[in-house]
C-alpha cells in the first residue's frame, strides 16, 4: 500500500509564490520518479515537471520552467514544487504523482491541493 499525501496550497496573490510538499509513504522500496500535475477547470490534468531518483528534471511547460522549480529528497521520499511570480492562469488543482518501477510498480496519486492565483 503506498499512500501520497500534498500540502502547501492556498491562496495566493499574483506575484506571488507558494511550496508544495509532497511525501509518499508505505511499503515502498524505492521511487523512479516523482512529480507534479495540475487541472484547471474545464480542462484535462497536465504535467507540470517531474523528478528522477537521479536528480534529473523536466518541466512539461515553458511558461513555468523560469517559475517552477522542482526538487527531492529521496532519503524522505519527498518532492517539493517551488512556484514563484505566479499568474491567475496557475490556478489548479495541483497533484503529486509517485511513478514505481519495481515493487509495489504502479502509478500512485495524491488527493490534490487547490492553488489559487488572484489578479
Amino acid at each position: 500500500q503506498v499512500h501520497v499525501g500534498e500540502s502547501g496550497g492556498g491562496l495566493v496573490q499574483a506575484g506571488g509564490s507558494l511550496r508544495l510538499s509532497c511525501v509518499a509513504s508505505g511499503s515502498i522500496f524505492s521511487i523512479s520518479r516523482m512529480g507534479w500535475y495540475r487541472q484547471a477547470p474545464g480542462k484535462q490534468r497536465e504535467l507540470v515537471a517531474y523528478i528522477t531518483s537521479g536528480g534529473n528534471t523536466n518541466y512539461a511547460d515553458l511558461s513555468t520552467k523560469g517559475r517552477f522549480t522542482i526538487s527531492r529528497d529521496n532519503a524522505k521520499n519527498t518532492v517539493y514544487l517551488q512556484m514563484n511570480s505566479l499568474k491567475p492562469e496557475d490556478t489548479a488543482v495541483y497533484y503529486c504523482n509517485v511513478r514505481i518501477t519495481d515493487w509495489p510498480k504502479g502509478d500512485y496519486w495524491g488527493q490534490g491541493t487547490q492553488v489559487t492565483v488572484s489578479s
